[in-house]
């Protein structure tokens, strides 16, 4: 299979084209050429090549049979995961004596999903290189107080050091979409959590699915008392620092809240 396939609507494939692009993205990949590196949907392998070069132990996941079928004649050795990146076993890939490095072009309807995903793994990611319609971006690094902050915004803060490189045009792509994307860069050097990932994501997601309510109001749902002694709940969720949202988490687990 010598041609490229026609990209397939139903995956949300956007291939890159544009060589200056493709290598501005692959520089900024911070892994030294021994750690493992993987790729999340290379598709045609526009990034695959120069990852392939420029690294010794790198995996790619991709679902499309097609793309895999290109991969495997294009770069003998390649290591390729035929999968579903929302269904593949993360501990195959990230269980290595060796940092690991995640980089790819996120399919937009799947975006959150996949970050969540490599959250849940990230005391075993070193950093993550992920482009990403602009939006969702700029909902990443948002501060409190502003229309973008929300889940997006205090989980990944809380968990990682999200950054935004650069941005991406659509024409850069073919076919281009329709909006413009950006390349984030997550750092994962936060100490551990003082409450439990899941029910950090309850109380957040509580509070921000009526964020125009009280967080009085909002956290009803979790049917118990809240220590309203110690945090300001007539605020509304936009208002809470990533930081204070664990605290309260933690201290709603000490209480017995979920229990």
């Amino acid at each position: 299979m010598s041609y490229i396939p026609r990209t397939k609507k139903s995956l949300g494939q956007h291939f890159l084209k544009d060589g200056n692009m493709i290598s501005k993205i692959v520089n900024a990949v911070s892994a030294n050429p021994d750690d493992r590196v993987i790729e999340i949907g290379p598709g045609a392998g526009a990034i695959t090549g120069p990852l392939f070069e420029k690294f010794s132990d790198l995996v790619v996941v991709e679902i499309d049979q097609r793309m895999v079928e290109l991969l495997a004649e294009k770069y003998p050795g390649l290591q390729i995961v035929e999968e579903d990146i929302l269904k593949c076993d993360w501990h195959e890939i990230i269980d290595v004596p060796k940092p690991v490095h995640v980089v790819g072009n996120l399919p937009y309807y799947i975006t959150s999903q996949i970050l969540f995903a490599i959250m849940e793994n990230r005391k075993h990611i070193s950093t993550a290189l992920l482009m990403m319609q602009k939006e969702v971006a700029e909902r990443i690094v948002a501060n409190k107080g502003t229309k973008e902050y929300g889940i997006l915004s205090v989980q990944c803060q809380l968990m990682s050091t999200p950054e935004i490189l650069f941005d991406v045009p659509p024409q850069v792509f073919s076919p281009p979409p329709k909006v413009e994307s950006s390349v984030v860069k997550f750092t994962f050097n936060k100490a551990d959590l003082e409450c439990t990932d899941e029910h950090l994501k309850t109380v957040v997601r509580m509070a921000f699915n009526q964020r125009r309510k009280m967080l009085s109001n909002a956290l009803k749902r979790l049917n118990a008392e809240l220590p309203v002694e110690e945090f300001d709940f007539s605020l509304r969720a936009e208002a809470l620092e990533p930081e204070m949202y664990e605290k309260l988490t933690a201290r709603l687990e000490q209480l017995g809240t979920f229990s």
